[in-house]
């Protein structure tokens, strides 16, 4: 059984490196192309720095950057629990993020997507920790979106123009 077991493991990694699988932030990865070439847009919303911000932890800051990264986010929040008082006690906040890669050399946009993501929070506390925990799910949902961007990013990291 353990002979099997290894076996198994040394023609799976022997296929992997057979097809040119190279992970992505590996030295010769697609990610090279994206790390510090990446400017989003100037953040004007709270929402809007959240996720810029975790753009530039999983992307770095962009040094030299060739991309600029213009996006809009839309958030939505809708009761999920009420009581019999009619109380609500818990939200879903719902966000999108529509975004464009354009080449900043010749203003061609290169790539163009959109992302959604949710979470929630729980209204059953004190108006300061309502709102507390309010914010904190603007900012869970931004790293969310942050983070679907980047993985579409990646993905299409291959193609995009250097």
């Amino acid at each position: 059984m353990w002979f099997t077991d290894r076996r198994s493991l040394i023609v799976a990694l022997a296929a992997l490196a057979g097809c040119g699988f190279t992970p992505a932030f590996a030295p010769d990865g697609g990610a090279g192309v994206l790390l510090g070439a990446v400017a989003p847009d100037a953040p004007a919303t709270r929402d809007d720095f959240a996720l810029t911000r975790r753009l530039a932890e999983r992307l770095g800051p962009p040094d030299a950057p060739r991309y600029r990264l213009a996006y809009t986010i839309a958030t939505a929040a809708s009761g999920q629990a009420i009581t019999p008082d009619n109380a609500t006690t818990r939200f879903s906040l719902h966000g999108t993020a529509a975004f464009r890669l354009i080449a900043i050399g010749s203003g061609a946009e290169v790539l163009a997507s959109a992302v959604e993501g949710f979470t929630s929070w729980s209204a059953s506390g004190t108006s300061v920790a309502t709102r507390a925990a309010e914010d904190d799910a603007h900012l869970r949902l931004m790293r969310i979106l942050a983070d679907q961007i980047v993985t579409r990013l990646l993905a299409a990291a291959a193609s995009l123009p250097q």
